[in-house]
């Protein structure tokens, strides 16, 4: 067991998997155990929280289960009290839910550009609300929202301009967050991961070599600098330097995880 995160209480939103094996979310409550924070494990499905809380504690860690949507302000308040009911504080905030519709701005329905933004951005936005004042009473607090190199570059041949557009705004929301609150203490950063081989990519099997799921596996690991999509605990250990205080001034950065992608010209 790591002392990264020794004696820090880490709420994880998006702590499972949306299908099997390794997403961001899962990977990161995970991580944050393993150096030591006690992990308030939050999902909309809970019986992939519970999955990885039985993780956590099969490594002899600490770690609670609990269900909400993100989306919903009464959803968010609850898991805030029920956090600090169990724990009574909260020292980091690791943002991971999000989802994506495929069309352009003709194609896509407005319902599905509402949802997309709703889960991807108005979540963000109900998780600081109500964990922000804990950080601001506390005088310390590091924030993590999960964003994409889609809110830098849109990618070819798919059509995700709900996507884009919300993950633009997760990264222009976290920067305005860490400016007004470096001055109580709270620090607030972005991951923007690249390629990543999660389950999150099974839904764009049909964007890929007309549903070929090891095709679509083998175009991506091809369009890496790296020849290999990195992994959730890619941006699980990005999340872990941002959340411990080896960080403590690193304030409103970006941080891209994608293997050199974007720098491509």
């Amino acid at each position: 067991m790591g002392t990264r995160l020794k004696d820090k209480v880490a709420v994880v939103v998006g702590a499972g998997s949306s299908g099997p094996g390794w997403g961001n979310g899962k990977a990161t409550a995970v991580t944050f155990a393993r150096e030591g924070a006690r992990v308030f494990c939050v999902d909309r499905n809970l019986a992939a929280a519970e999955e990885t809380v039985g993780i956590i504690k099969g490594e002899g860690g600490e770690a609670v289960a609990f269900a909400a949507d993100a989306s919903s302000s009464a959803d968010v308040k609850g898991m805030v009290q029920a956090c600090l009911g169990t724990w009574g504080r909260i020292d980091v905030l690791d943002n991971n839910v999000g989802i994506s519709r495929d069309g352009g701005p003709v194609e896509l329905e407005e319902k599905d550009w509402d949802l997309v933004f709703d889960v991807n951005v108005k979540s963000f936005f109900l998780t600081c609300k109500h964990v922000l004042p804990v950080m601001e009473a506390q005088r310390k607090g590091a924030i993590i929202n999960v964003s994409s190199i889609a809110s830098l570059r849109a990618p070819r041949g798919i059509r995700y301009i709900a996507y884009n557009a919300s993950k633009g705004a997760v990264n222009s929301f976290t920067q305005a967050v860490a400016l007004m609150y470096a001055e109580k203490g709270i620090r607030c950063n972005a991951i923007l991961p690249g390629l990543m081989h999660t389950p999150m990519i099974d839904i764009l099997k049909n964007q890929y070599a007309a549903g070929d799921y090891d095709k679509m596996i083998a175009i991506r690991d091809r369009a890496s600098p790296t020849g290999k999509m990195g992994t959730a605990w890619d941006t699980a250990n990005a999340a872990l330097f941002l959340a411990s205080d080896e960080a403590a001034y690193v304030n409103g950065h970006l941080l891209i995880v994608d293997g050199g992608i974007t720098i491509r010209a």
